[in-house]
């Protein structure tokens, strides 16, 4: 019985280490790199989307002006946080960018059809 859960601990400690081991080593310089890229990312880039996500929203939930502010505003305090944790725990950080991309790609995309349509 104790073999037995020694060989499950080692094999658990094992797939974990597999797991978070990236498939190449960055130089400390690209590690600098890597994490710059993030921590841009994650001010910059999370504030620009909840930004975004801010007033697309606010113009498109069927509210009062006042309360689709506040309901867009308190949303976007959630986003920005998922956004700033995404940024850090993505597989790449080019995946990290990839896909905040994709996310600023809808509230501009509302923003500018309002825009174009007024």
């Amino acid at each position: 019985m104790r073999e037995n859960e020694i060989d499950r601990r080692s094999h658990l400690i094992m797939s974990i280490e597999k797991s978070s081991s990236p498939g190449r080593k960055l130089s400390p310089a690209g590690h600098r790199w890597n994490v710059a890229s993030r921590t841009v990312l994650a001010v910059a880039g999370g504030y620009a989307i909840a930004a975004m996500a801010t007033a697309s929203l606010s113009l498109a939930l069927p509210l009062p002006r006042a309360q689709a502010v506040m309901a867009a505003t308190l949303f976007s305090f959630a986003l920005y946080c998922a956004l700033v944790i995404w940024a850090y725990s993505a597989g790449t950080a080019r995946r990290a960018w990839f896909v905040c991309f994709l996310l600023a790609a809808l509230p501009a995309g509302h923003l500018a059809l309002r825009w174009a349509t007024t």
